[in-house]
């Protein structure tokens, strides 16, 4: 069993931080991704790398997976995913204002969405983070 905890980014230290999670939305819906073996959407993001800021993951990630060449990103908050040790990643929101084709990854393809969609990848985990961005898009009204 998993819960999920969502925390100040202040209150983890930043070596902590072992993922970014970037809910994104693009021309007023969210953007999916498609991994390659999987049949189920997922939140854009991935792990940090060796000597990366958490910030430069969120950008590199979004990038990667969604093909996001000009965008806007907000941190949001720091989640942990807590099995039997917390893991901690770093959620964040994106405006994009600008697609461009798909990097060769493991993403198959993209998608928008007005919602969450009902086939997720992580669905213990996803929903949790996609609704705690939602609410701080309506707490700080952005459009």
């Amino acid at each position: 069993m998993l819960r999920v905890e969502f925390e100040e980014i202040e209150q983890v230290a930043d070596a902590r931080f072992r993922f970014a999670v970037i809910v994104s939305r693009f021309q007023n819906r969210y953007v999916y991704c498609k991994h390659r073996k999987r049949d189920t959407w997922e939140i854009p993001g991935g792990t940090r790398e060796p000597g990366e800021a958490i910030l430069e993951t969120a950008r590199r990630e979004l990038f990667e997976e969604t093909g996001a060449k000009d965008f806007e990103l907000h941190p949001v908050c720091a989640y942990a995913v807590v099995r039997s040790e917390k893991s901690y990643g770093l959620l964040c929101f994106a405006e994009i204002r600008d697609l461009d084709a798909l990097p060769d990854s493991e993403i198959e393809r993209i998608d928008l969405f007005e919602a969450a969609p009902e086939r997720m990848t992580y669905p213990e985990i996803q929903p949790l983070l996609f609704d705690r961005v939602r609410q701080w898009i309506k707490e700080f009204h952005i459009c």
